[in-house]
């Protein structure tokens, strides 16, 4: 079989991080943010000082694994912080937007809008 591998495959499938995008002079897109459930948590902590797991997972209407894959994504790229603790026996998470995350979902919003704006001038 001709091409990349799968795991070649699934490596860039799983690369976050800007792409080229079809508007000329916008900003690239941001692949790690566009997926639907890790805009939804941005978009939450946006506005929202922290938010608890179980808060976030009712809020986007998602299951524990699907929340926690995508929450520990955000995380990794600094966009998301974590913090646990314990509301007596009973563990507790916590998500608070960081200031890299704030402006990182900014330029992915103007991009958009300049999506938005550039096909609706055609």
């Amino acid at each position: 079989m001709a091409g990349k591998s799968s795991a070649a495959r699934r490596e860039r499938k799983t690369q976050a991080g800007p792409v080229e995008t079809p508007v000329s002079g916008a900003p690239k897109l941001d692949r790690l943010i566009h997926e639907r459930l890790r805009l939804g948590i941005l978009s939450a902590l946006s506005v929202n000082e922290s938010l608890t797991f179980n808060e976030l997972k009712k809020l986007l209407d998602t299951t524990d694994g699907n929340l926690s894959v995508h929450a520990r994504k955000l995380e990794e790229a600094g966009y998301i912080a974590c913090s646990k603790s314990f509301e007596g026996r009973m563990p507790r998470t916590d998500y608070r937007l960081t200031a890299s995350g704030k402006r990182s979902l900014e330029r992915y919003l103007d991009h958009m809008e300049a999506l938005i704006r550039a096909m609706r001038e055609r």
